[in-house]
């Protein structure tokens, strides 16, 4: 049993109308996020490369494009408070990419970064848009490096979220944390070893957005919603190297969490140094997830660098 609300048929559905909304909303007021109602927000649903993905789409279409890609283990409705600013000035785009949300599960087992980033570049064809700003977290920022050393024009500007060709210890405390939270007898078990690994984000906020990475099973437990990997996890996967990065010629900002043992300060200036046109903020109060850890500081360092 799933318990959030999503389009479950081609019918957009209208996300405004739903009590997740109204908590969403609840919680920018709460964390002080500076926002205008009203705001347009839809779940909807599309097909590319033989698999089902979900995604929100938010703003006016009007408006320049820009898509959010999110972490490992993560959903589009991470993005919620960023997407929720950003929709003023943009038409967002936040997809659960495969293996993730409320997206489909591959069917071979495919979960490499370099086929999500494949996903992508059919997703932009789908949705019809071109050279859209492009922002990746962790998995997304992965990903993203993949589909802009291949497509070097592809965006107007990319933001990168804590993630570089190399990564610090960080990197084994998330996978130990994702392998031994795959099951709960009860969500509040999940929401309490959340709040223990994350003392960046209130229980609160914590408790708001539990529905989107957890399902209810036939036998009363809780599971993650995220398909099993194979060989390669999202954070420890082969990337593209300093010199591949190279070939990324749009602006670029790299973004590091003050208090992240997964980019160090180090990486962030090695990265921005290696991009052609790449620069590096360093957020603090904050650790790996930037941008929900630190809302307000995420969106200080972003909103110029995109021109809101």
């Amino acid at each position: 049993m799933y318990m959030n609300a999503f389009a479950n048929t081609l019918a957009p559905l209208d996300m405004t109308k739903t009590e997740e909304f109204a908590s969403l909303i609840q919680s920018a007021n709460d964390l002080n996020i500076p926002h205008t109602l009203p705001v347009q927000c839809y779940s909807k649903q599309t097909v590319v490369n033989g698999m089902r993905f979900h995604y929100l789409e938010w703003g006016d279409p009007k408006n320049p494009p820009l898509v959010v890609a999110h972490g490992g283990n993560q959903t589009s409705h991470s993005w919620d408070l960023v997407s929720l600013v950003l929709a003023q000035k943009f038409h967002v785009f936040a997809p659960d990419q495969r293996g993730h949300g409320d997206s489909e599960w591959p069917r071979d087992g495919e979960m490499s970064s370099s086929q999500m980033a494949e996903d992508m570049r059919e997703l932009f064809r789908a949705w019809d848009i071109q050279r859209p700003i492009l922002f990746g977290h962790s998995m997304g920022g992965i990903m993203s490096m993949y589909l802009l050393t291949r497509n070097p024009n592809l965006v107007e500007r990319v933001v990168f979220v804590d993630i570089g060709p190399e990564t610090g210890t960080g990197t084994a405390a998330i996978r130990e944390f994702v392998n031994a939270n795959k099951e709960f007898d009860s969500m509040e078990q999940f929401i309490q070893n959340v709040r223990n690994y994350d003392p960046f984000r209130s229980e609160e906020h914590i408790r708001r957005t539990a529905r989107y990475n957890l399902l209810q099973r036939a036998d009363g437990k809780f599971a993650t919603k995220h398909a099993a990997r194979g060989g390669e996890s999202p954070r420890t996967a082969i990337r593209p190297s300093f010199e591949e990065v190279t070939r990324i010629g749009c602006p670029a900002l790299v973004v590091r969490g003050g208090e992240s043992n997964v980019l160090t300060a180090d990486g962030a200036v090695k990265f921005a140094d290696a991009l052609p046109q790449g620069q590096t903020v360093t957020v603090p109060k904050c650790g790996h997830n930037v941008h929900s850890q630190n809302t307000l500081g995420f969106l200080d360092v972003v909103l110029p660098f995109i021109g809101f």
